[in-house]
């Protein structure tokens, strides 16, 4: 798969999750931060959303502990929640 076909099909995972508020958490985050990610990253947030809504939503908005696997830099952003623009 090119690396565009990968972008376009993590965009599209990230903006279909199920719930608008899961759209908006996930696939905002994806939106805002994607262009800068190495391969690494990609690979973490290509495993991070195979994971259920309820608990990246609860690990971002710290209800739930992040599991080692996750934690770091991209779920730090993730925490933070500055980059959602909710349409009006």
């Amino acid at each position: 798969m090119t690396d565009d076909a990968r972008l376009r099909r993590l965009q599209f995972r990230a903006w279909h999750r199920g719930t608008r508020e899961a759209d908006y958490m996930i696939g905002c985050f994806f939106d805002r931060f994607h262009a800068s990610w190495s391969e690494a990253e990609i690979a973490l947030f290509e495993r991070l959303i195979d994971e259920d809504d309820v608990d990246i939503m609860a690990w971002a908005l710290g209800t739930q502990s992040i599991p080692d696997e996750y934690a770091g830099p991209m779920m730090e952003a993730m925490r933070k929640l500055d980059y959602v623009d909710i349409p009006r």
